[in-house]
């Protein structure tokens, strides 16, 4: 039986997601699906482990033959995920994780409503701008437009399946897999994590009012 699951990640830059999904998986047999951007690379970025570094020329052509599960354009320049490996692995039975914004995550949902949507929150959105300073691979407006965005991602997270805080990173480790095993079982000891849960809208609300 092929139980693969597909999680979509979404987090606003500067919230450590990465960081996060490293830990959780880091012996683990997922596919991490590379995104298509037309951005240039930051220091350390390798082309095809971080992302396809592409023109904008070829971006439109492979949008033009259906090639992306979604994309969109973030900061003014474009990100997409490439369909063919995603199907791939899940038609083998791997799950497949994607890092994507918000407006990817919800397109990603209509086509494939299986999907698992979790949501990462900062603990505020000056420690956003805090940790985006402290990684010195941006330019100072750059970081405040990441900044200013990030209220209006975080915002868009009521409407996930799950949201989690990445507040202490072993925390958000351990209520990672919790949510990630419940997906995968289809038990509720993840409910607490739910977006629709009471808890959970009050976690959000603090985090957009301390904006």
């Amino acid at each position: 039986m092929n139980d693969a699951r597909l999680f979509v990640i979404s987090a606003p830059s500067g919230c450590g997601k990465g960081t996060l999904l490293g830990e959780v998986f880091r012996d683990s047999d997922v596919f991490y699906s590379i995104s298509c951007t037309t951005r240039a690379p930051r220091e350390g970025e390798v082309n095809g482990v971080h992302y396809h570094f592409i023109t904008d020329e070829k971006f439109r052509d492979m949008i033009a033959g259906d090639e992306f599960l979604e994309y969109a354009e973030f900061v003014k320049h474009s990100y997409g995920t490439p369909r063919q490996p995603v199907l791939d692995s899940l038609s083998q039975g791997r799950d497949v994780i994607l890092e994507i914004e918000t407006k990817g995550a919800f397109q990603i949902k209509e086509k494939i409503p299986e999907a698992v949507l979790l949501f990462i929150l900062p603990p505020s959105i000056q420690e956003i701008r805090r940790r985006l300073n402290k990684r010195g691979t941006e330019k100072a407006d750059v970081i405040e437009k990441r900044v200013s965005e990030a209220a209006g991602e975080i915002a868009k997270s009521y409407r996930y399946d799950y949201v989690i805080m990445n507040d202490d990173l072993a925390d958000a480790v351990r209520d990672f897999k919790t949510v990630y095993n419940a997906a995968k079982s289809g038990d509720g000891s993840a409910d607490r994590f739910r977006a629709g849960n009471e808890d959970t809208k009050k976690l959000i609300d603090e985090v957009l009012e301390n904006a």
